[in-house]
C-alpha cells in the first residue's frame, strides 16, 4: 500500500494505491496524517489505485471525515472501483462521502 499527498492552497490529494487491508493500516494511517490537520479545504481521497479496502480502511476514512467536518473541510472520494463501491453500499458509507 502506498499513500503519496499532493498539497495545494484550497485543495489536499491523497493517491491512495495497493490494498488497505488491517496489514497496511497502522503505516497508512500514519501517511495520511496531514489530511487530519487540513483547514477549510477540500480533501480528495483518490482511490483510482485501490484495490481493496477492509474494515481497518474504512475506519481511517471515517476518521479523515470526521478531522475534516472538525476544521471545515470536506471530503470527497474519487474513483472507487466497482468492488469498493460494493463496500460502500453495504456498509452506508455511500451516503456518508460524496463519491466521484
Amino acid at each position: 500500500m502506498t499513500t503519496r499527498i499532493q498539497n495545494s492552497d484550497n485543495q489536499v490529494i491523497a493517491y491512495l494505491e495497493g490494498r488497505l487491508d488491517t496489514a497496511a493500516a497502522v503505516t497508512t494511517a500514519e501517511d495520511v496524517q496531514p489530511l487530519m490537520e487540513a483547514t477549510n479545504k477540500e480533501i480528495i481521497l483518490d482511490c483510482s489505485g485501490l484495490e481493496y479496502i477492509s474494515s481497518s480502511g474504512l475506519r481511517i476514512f471515517l476518521s479523515i471525515r470526521k478531522a475534516a467536518g472538525a476544521h471545515g473541510s470536506k471530503v470527497i472520494v474519487r474513483a472507487i472501483n466497482a468492488d469498493i463501491r460494493q463496500v460502500f453500499m453495504m456498509t452506508g458509507f455511500i451516503s456518508l462521502f460524496e463519491i466521484q
